[in-house]
């Protein structure tokens, strides 16, 4: 330890244990926690819609920079408000904090999973081509229509719509215009029938000239 850093640890009256570095580390314990309720949602324990537009703008930045695509997923609970009609407001809560559970379970540590408002998340998955990012869709609905919601002895069984695009280096997207883009596939899903994930067609992004497989092996067929 430096001697300034040895001065500003030692008591102003020389006491072993003193009350003012009690209260300074009261203090910065709580700057802390109020620092972590700007960015967590204390409901589900994910981050919150503050937390998403910060993180949305350095990944997309990102992507400009180096390339790497950002893929964004809205996902929406199907019927919640018949949940909190049937089952009572709790009981939504309680849905609320088993679906975050299960995202914060499937998503990968460099993954951002937001509660966007009500029943709507938005993941953030870095660095992340789109079919990579609709098989992890296609994962986490599968695993929320499998999984119940334990309430006091019984089971509240929901599912989700999901709309996942991406972002990619070239394409000056804002983070409100790539959530318009991923909603507008999260409403294809609901008008569609809900449970299910839609995303771009993933011909629509090869690069011009491009031939996918499909076409390679037709090419050759003798």
């Amino acid at each position: 330890m430096s001697p300034r850093e040895d001065e500003r640890e030692r008591c102003p009256v020389g006491e072993k244990n003193c009350a003012r570095l009690d209260e300074l580390d009261q203090a910065l314990r709580q700057i802390a926690d109020l620092s972590a309720q700007l960015h967590i949602d204390t409901l589900t324990g994910l981050y919150n819609y503050r937390h998403f537009l910060q993180f949305a703008e350095q990944e997309l930045e990102r992507t400009r920079r180096n390339g790497q695509p950002t893929v964004l997923v809205m996902v929406d609970l199907d019927h919640f408000k018949c949940v909190n009609d049937d089952w009572g407001h709790e009981a939504g809560n309680q849905t609320l904090r088993h679906c975050a559970a299960l995202m914060k379970r499937e998503l990968r540590k460099i993954d951002i999973p937001c509660r966007y408002g009500g029943e709507e998340f938005a993941l953030l998955l870095p660095a992340t081509e789109l079919p990579h990012g609709v098989a992890v869709a296609n994962r986490l609905s599968r695993i929320i229509r499998q999984t119940p919601v334990e309430l006091g002895g019984q089971q509240i069984w929901v599912t989700a719509s999901m709309g996942v695009d991406v972002a990619r280096k070239g394409e000056e997207l804002t983070p409100g215009a790539l959530v318009e883009r991923a909603d507008a596939l999260l409403y294809q899903a609901k008008i569609g029938g809900r449970d299910r994930v839609c995303h771009p067609d993933y011909r629509m992004l090869r690069p011009k000239g491009q031939v996918g497989r499909e076409e390679k092996e037709e090419l050759l067929k003798p």
